[in-house]
């Protein structure tokens, strides 16, 4: 196989999708080359929040108007991809915790930002009556919520069809040269070349960024999940724990799906991961903590990802430094699913004109390169 485009992207997570989408309806020609299959690793992984909440500052902006984005979602993809705005909270347990979510509060309106409010004990406790009493107030953002990944995969992995992506999967990028002004990239598959390439490898984006010549440290997380039986719907909202590992909504089926951050093990070039259950079973605990009647549910699967972690947990949505025509966009560590529209969007203005007028300026990849 040899295949022409105007952008190679390599990756099919959501990243992906969402930049090889933004660039078709652009009018370029996009080929996506996926290593195993769309979505396959952190894409489908995620608790899939989408959440403002609590946000570095550095990522706060363009992570507002991503929120935008998916309060349309339907116009974008044509499916609302299971996006519920029922509002998520940052939940304190001491007077200690309380007081650090306040100094948060107040920082995030001195700057302007007025998507997160405080909670008190007893409007906390009337939003959510099943919180355990020791819960003495929270930070809450009533636009943030949660969607379905699977179907969040499904609906831009069709769009992406619709626009007349070229969709590629099983497809291992072996090898990347750029001759004059085209980039050749080698696959199992056969040979693919275009003038622009994206790197939305993920975990694997150091790899793919070497082959063209470019060293960038990039550590990887295998971040964990459980799901319970299902039970009769009480809680619409996502709660974060406050100073804990822990994340915790109700799906749609009734389920509960638990994270937070806790991690188990990764062999990224064998691209496995493994669940540590004595890891995973702090998150639990957590849960019981919070909601003490939850103690008797039946945990009926966990799972873990691998997602890639840059040093300062911010993602890297940038142009290569070393070779043109070569852009990135890769390194979320754990909270990149509600910024999977913009950062589409903002690799379409880089690819397109060279430029965005998004602030990305915190997201360049030479910070990690101690070039700055």
């Amino acid at each position: 196989m040899n295949l022409q485009a105007d952008v190679i992207v390599v990756g099919g997570g959501l990243h992906g999708l969402s930049s090889a989408l933004q660039l078709a309806r652009r009018g370029a020609k996009v080929c996506l080359l996926e290593a195993d299959w769309i979505g396959r690793h952190a894409s489908s992984s995620t608790a899939a929040g989408v959440r403002t909440l609590n946000r570095d500052y550095r990522e706060l902006e363009i992570a507002l108007e991503s929120m935008q984005m998916w309060h349309s979602m339907e116009q974008i993809v044509g499916d609302n991809c299971g996006f519920h705005a029922d509002g998520q909270l940052s939940v304190a347990e001491t007077e200690e915790g309380l007081a650090k979510l306040a100094a948060r509060c107040a920082q995030t309106e001195a700057l302007g930002y007025h998507h997160e409010r405080m909670l008190s004990q007893t409007e906390l406790r009337a939003l959510v009556p099943a919180l355990s009493p020791r819960c003495v107030g929270a930070i809450y953002a009533p636009n943030d919520g949660a969607a379905d990944p699977h179907r969040t995969i499904k609906a831009f992995r069709a769009s992406c069809v619709a626009e007349g992506v070229k969709l590629l999967e099983q497809t291992q990028v072996q090898a990347l040269m750029k001759r004059g002004t085209i980039w050749k990239v080698t696959t199992n598959r056969g040979v693919f070349e275009a003038p622009q390439v994206i790197n939305a490898a993920g975990a694997w984006a150091a790899a793919l960024a070497q082959l063209a010549g470019e060293s960038i440290p990039l550590g990887h997380k295998a971040s964990m999940m459980i799901v319970t039986e299902k039970l009769t719907p009480f809680l619409p909202q996502v709660i974060a724990g406050f100073g804990r590992n822990l994340t915790f909504k109700q799906a749609a089926q009734g389920g509960l799906v638990i994270g937070g951050g806790l991690q188990g093990r990764a062999d990224v070039s064998a691209k496995r991961s493994w669940v540590d259950y004595k890891v995973l079973a702090r998150a639990a605990q957590a849960v019981i903590d919070l909601f003490p009647q939850l103690g008797s549910v039946q945990i009926t699967r966990c799972w873990t990802g691998i997602e890639a972690k840059t040093a300062d947990f911010l993602p890297v949505i940038d142009r290569s430094t070393v070779a043109e025509g070569l852009w990135h966009v890769f390194g979320f560590s754990g909270h990149g699913f509600e910024l999977v529209p913009i950062s589409g969007v903002i690799m379409a203005d880089l690819v397109c004109d060279g430029k965005t007028s998004r602030n990305i300026s915190a997201l360049g990849v030479r910070r990690l390169l101690n070039k700055d």
